[in-house]
C-alpha cells in the first residue's frame, strides 16, 4: 500500500437534514462552535480561507477545491506540514438524517510518521463529527477540540 492510499477516516450519522449539516461545515459561524475558533470566510470553490485554533495559537490556510452543495466538500490544507486533502461526503437519508464521512489523505513521510499523522487526524475528525452531532441534534456545544489539550498543544503535535 502506498502512502497515497493511507488515509484518516471518520464517519457519523447526524440526525439533521443534509442542508443543515452541510451548512455547518461551510459557514465558519457554525463550524467555530464545533472545530476551530475562527474562520475567515464561508467556503466557496477556489477560495482560500484561514482557520484558527486560537486556544492552541495555530492557524492554517485551507483552499476549497470542490464544493457540491449538500453532497461533497474537498479542501486542501497543510495542518500537518505538507498539503493533504480533506473530503467530506454528505449522504442524505430517507429519514431526514445525514451520514457524514470525512477522509484526510495525501500524508507524506516515513511509514511511522504517516501512521502517527493518520491516527492524529482520525482522532481530530472524530471529535469534529461528535461535536457536530451534539450541536446539530441537541444544540449543545461540547468544546471537544479545545478541551482535548487543556494545557495547550504539546510540542509533539506542533508542525
Amino acid at each position: 500500500m502506498s502512502s497515497q492510499e493511507i488515509a484518516a477516516k471518520a464517519e457519523m450519522l447526524i440526525r439533521s437534514p443534509v442542508a443543515k449539516v452541510f451548512e455547518a461545515f461551510v459557514d465558519p459561524a457554525i463550524t467555530s462552535k464545533i472545530w476551530f475558533s475562527h474562520g475567515s470566510a464561508k467556503l466557496e470553490v477556489g477560495k482560500t480561507v484561514q482557520w484558527d485554533w486560537r486556544w492552541y495559537d495555530f492557524s492554517v490556510q485551507a483552499k476549497v477545491k470542490v464544493l457540491e452543495p449538500n453532497e461533497r466538500l474537498v479542501v486542501e490544507w497543510s495542518a500537518y506540514g505538507s498539503p493533504t486533502d480533506i473530503e467530506w461526503v454528505f449522504t442524505a437519508r430517507p429519514d431526514n438524517t445525514t451520514f457524514v464521512s470525512v477522509t484526510n489523505s495525501g500524508f507524506r513521510g516515513t511509514p511511522a510518521e504517516i501512521a502517527k499523522l493518520v491516527v492524529d487526524s482520525t482522532e481530530g475528525f472524530a471529535f469534529l463529527l461528535a461535536g457536530a452531532k451534539a450541536l446539530l441534534e441537541h444544540g449543545v456545544q461540547l468544546n471537544l477540540v479545545p478541551d482535548r489539550f487543556p494545557d495547550g498543544l504539546p510540542k509533539s503535535k506542533r508542525s
